[in-house]
């Protein structure tokens, strides 16, 4: 299995406003990078989005060291919640909604197939692939050619 190491930011102006996604895949030197920026959306939304769009970029199944600012993605993945809101009808403990299922859920296939690994960065610390994922997701949200967020609900 090929290991690639694939890093993500999600940023938003407002939370909902504007916002946008920056990904890098690398593998063996090689940079793959990706970004898009939406109208309307959430900071929670981008971070899965840099996520789902950097493991959607792979052509067969890898081992993938992922690395995220986001306590978000980590957490719920690391300590199986999001397993558990999917298992239970996208609802958390206390029975409210859990948000961003349909991310969820495709996250969620994605990572059945892939091996992945993840590793939580502290967000604007000088990690040089955390920093320029960030300038990436602030760029795409800030650029003239934004995406409509057709999932987003407020």
């Amino acid at each position: 299995m090929k290991e690639v190491y694939l890093y993500t930011d999600g940023a938003c102006s407002g939370n909902p406003g504007p916002g946008g996604y920056g990904a890098i895949l690398v593998y063996k030197g090689h940079e793959k990078v990706m970004s898009a920026g939406y109208r309307t959306t959430t900071n929670n939304r981008m971070e899965l989005m840099g996520v789902i769009v950097g493991l959607s970029a792979l052509n067969e199944p890898c081992k993938v060291q992922l690395y995220t600012d986001s306590k978000y993605v980590s957490e719920a993945i690391e300590k199986g919640w999001a397993i558990s809101w999917q298992q239970n009808g996208w609802r958390k403990k206390d029975k409210k909604p859990a948000k961003n299922p349909d991310l969820w859920e495709e996250l969620l296939m994605l990572l059945d197939k892939h091996d992945v690994v993840i590793h939580w960065l502290k967000g604007h610390a000088g990690h040089e692939f955390n920093e320029r994922c960030d300038k990436l997701a602030v760029a795409a949200y800030l650029s003239d050619d934004l995406l409509e967020d057709a999932n987003y609900m407020e």
